[in-house]
């Protein structure tokens, strides 16, 4: 059994500053504004030589006036169900509250080993006041502070004698990532909950109700990738608060550390300006691509809808023209499993190592059937081609005079790669050295 702890409490009592001290990454959003978590969220963190994972949870509470309040609880439900120790968090400055004796009923009914970390205990007299919150009943009580790490060691030591395990120190090493990316409202995390075949993430027409990456296992053909759901990226000058200012950071790095990205896109509103703009940051850093056409149900069709609806995606994206287009519906199921299949073809393409010497079998002879054009009177000779260690596929052409190859014998060459070797989904990096 692994090693997983849950954090809960209620609102604004400091799980996420806890979780990122635990993680020691600045992963989940902080604000002092109740209700910023919304999903479940990992994270890996080790203590003593014992690894375990970590879940961040929303705010348990009742009767509120937030919308999300019952699919909060119900998340972190989930949450406490799938660990094998919760913390559960208190507040010492509030005090016991009445949602904290409701959730302490609630946790008890779990079975599972339960720390009382009554948190905000900056000074000895806090500490005092945490005694407290011995009438929940539920064992010793632990003053902590997250923001300065007082009182965690105690904590800590306790908790991971109750793990049955070492655990894994990096249980995502090796595994490919794929990031759900896009603006607003476009249907990412129906999508991730499609596929899950569970409510991993809360899904509403607002926009925004996304904040943190979350990343999510998935298994197919018995080959296990990290799923990411991103909060909606959308124009600088439309992001107003700091909470989305954030949640658009978490979604950038998710970008960075993905190996592919959906790129997903509402069929009703087409492909603007955030997709292009997204897709021309991933293709700087190398990442694997495809776009996914959502919400394809409501669109009226006829036999020529897809191929327009292609031709004008690609006018817009030029000259990026290697990525491939599914058209899916989330909501409907209609050919989501196709996305996710892409997804690892993309990536299996991204990986892909051609050998030297087939390399030059192939493309020399095009080569030579369409040399280089002359510049300043010198005939221009590639004598020989190598795909050297990279991030995404680079091939270096060694030849006599590097600096006078055209940018348009450059598109030919990458054209050449991509018709013999299959590189749909991923961008091509083109070095020409002198031999």
């Amino acid at each position: 059994m692994a090693n997983i702890v849950a954090i809960v409490g209620r609102p604004n009592v400091g799980k996420s500053t806890f979780f990122n001290r635990l993680t020691e990454k600045r992963e989940a959003i902080m604000d002092n504004m109740p209700g910023v978590t919304r999903d479940r969220h990992y994270g890996y963190a080790e203590w003593c030589g014992k690894y375990f994972t970590v879940i961040d949870t929303g705010g348990y509470v009742t009767g509120s006036e937030d919308k999300f309040e019952s699919q909060i609880r119900k998340q972190v439900k989930l949450a406490i169900d799938e660990a094998s120790a919760v913390i559960f968090m208190v507040d010492t400055k509030d005090g016991l509250t009445g949602f904290d004796k409701e959730f302490a009923n609630v946790l008890r009914t779990s079975k599972k080993p339960i720390f009382v970390a009554a948190n905000k205990s900056d000074t000895p007299e806090k500490s005092m006041m945490a005694a407290e919150f011995y009438e929940l009943s539920l064992g010793e009580i632990y003053p902590i502070s997250a923001e300065n790490g007082g009182g965690t060691g105690e904590l800590l030591d306790e908790l991971i004698k109750t793990f049955p395990t070492d655990g894994v120190e990096d249980p995502d090493a090796g595994i490919p990532k794929i990031a759900i990316l896009g603006r607003p409202n476009v249907g990412k995390s129906s999508l991730l909950n499609a596929l899950l075949g569970t409510e991993r993430t809360i899904v509403t027409d607002e926009a925004g109700t996304t904040r943190d990456a979350i990343h999510s296992h998935y298994n197919l053909y018995g080959k296990n990738f990290i799923l990411i759901d991103t909060a909606g990226v959308r124009k600088k000058s439309k992001v107003k608060e700091d909470i989305e200012f954030y949640s658009v950071l978490r979604s950038l790095r998710a970008l960075e550390e993905s190996d592919v990205c959906i790129v997903v896109v509402d069929a009703e509103r087409g492909i603007e300006a955030q997709e292009v703009n997204l897709i021309n940051l991933a293709n700087r850093q190398g990442k694997g691509m495809l776009i996914m056409v959502n919400k394809w149900d409501l669109i009226p069709k006829d036999t020529k809808t897809a191929d327009k609806y292609k031709k004008e995606i690609m006018e817009k994206l030029a000259p990026i023209d290697y990525l491939p287009i599914i058209f899916a519906s989330a909501l409907e199921k209609q050919r989501i499993f196709q996305v996710v299949e892409k997804a690892v073809e993309v990536f299996n393409n991204k990986t892909k190592k051609i050998p030297t010497a087939k390399l030059n079998d192939t493309i020399l002879p095009e080569i030579e059937r369409q040399p280089p054009p002359s510049m300043k009177g010198k005939l221009i000779n590639i004598k020989y081609i190598t795909q050297v260690n990279a991030r995404f596929p680079s091939f270096v052409f060694f030849c006599n005079l590097p600096q006078y190859i055209q940018p348009s014998y450059e598109r030919f060459l990458e054209n050449k790669l991509r018709h013999y070797f299959d590189f749909e989904g991923v961008p091509l990096r083109l070095i020409f050295r002198k031999k």
